[in-house]
């Protein structure tokens, strides 16, 4: 099986199917959100139409961010639950545990240590690191914070292909360094910095200021009205 891997423009290639937009993907995530919830109601079918109005994405965006994957559902009877998710679950690897190291054990980090959502999606934080003295040795939760240094010696045991990077903006570029090293071929980036990486290796950056900054936008122009 060839490993999908995302290209510069912003698309990923599985196999050879054709180019899947990033938004399609963020997409796949909500629906798969929505028919975990639906199983928890033990609903069994739905139609493209109950997902527009529950997720409020159009039935049609639905039914061709399903088609770049083959076919679903039957027609005249919907799409199981159970099977759908199953399905998207797999598309995006999530159908395993996928475990997860984590580099800065600091606010954020910790928090995301103990978010619980993670293990419902099948991501698990195996792993914890800082460079602190003062953090390394300490529990948080499960784990016991690790020292930076030891990265890619633990990582070999864990074979982890997913990075969380919380630490500083200056740090951000060795630290990214270090774990493609040590073989994490995805990252999500909270620093704010945009890092510079090989080809192969696919950074997602979260920044709360920008989303912030988009939505005091919106506030402004809705006092403007």
């Amino acid at each position: 099986m060839i490993a999908p891997f995302f290209t510069k423009a912003g698309e990923f290639t599985v196999n050879s199917s054709p180019k899947v937009p990033i938004p399609t993907l963020e997409r796949l995530a909500t629906y798969l959100r929505f028919l975990i919830d639906l199983e928890a109601s033990q609903v069994e079918t739905i139609s493209s139409t109950d997902v527009e109005k529950q997720t409020g994405i159009n039935a049609a965006q639905f039914r061709k961010d399903l088609s770049y994957f083959g076919e679903f559902g039957k027609p005249g009877v919907g799409y199981n639950v159970i099977e759908l998710q199953n399905r998207i679950a797999g598309i995006l690897k999530i159908d395993r545990m996928q475990p997860i190291i984590l580099i800065g054990a600091g606010n954020l980090g910790s928090a995301l240590i103990g978010y619980p959502g993670l293990r419902e999606h099948k991501f698990h934080i195996a792993a914890a690191f800082d460079t602190d003295p003062a953090k390394i040795g300490r529990s948080q939760g499960e784990l016991v914070i690790q020292d930076e240094a030891r990265l890619r010696e633990v990582n070999q045991a864990l074979d982890a292909r997913i990075a969380i990077l919380c630490v500083p903006a200056a740090a951000a570029q060795a630290v990214a360094e270090e774990v493609i090293a040590a073989g994490v071929r995805v990252i999500l980036n909270f620093a704010p910095i945009i890092l510079r990486v090989p080809e192969r290796v696919v950074v997602r950056n979260v920044s709360f200021l920008q989303e912030l900054a988009v939505l005091s936008y919106h506030l402004s122009t809705d006092a403007a009205k």
